[in-house]
């Protein structure tokens, strides 16, 4: 009878560790970001890491004067 009620202890200690590990744990939430396409080489990146002229997107300022030029 003392090892049911100590296994059941046991299992019971370790459930709140595991519960309050998990509340603890920072949880971080990451922005979606429009994924758009370079104007002159066609690449998919996300809005945030290109260069933007008027309406087009470009994936760098290189492609951006290459697009104009």
């Amino acid at each position: 009878m003392s090892r049911l009620i100590f296994l059941i202890a046991v299992v019971a200690l370790i459930y709140l560790l595991i519960r309050a590990y998990r509340k603890r744990s920072p949880t971080k939430k990451l922005a979606a970001e429009d994924m758009v396409q370079c104007a002159h080489c066609g690449v998919h990146f996300p809005s945030g890491e290109g260069v933007q002229s008027e309406d087009l997107f470009f994936c760098g300022t290189d492609h951006r004067d290459a697009y104009h030029d």
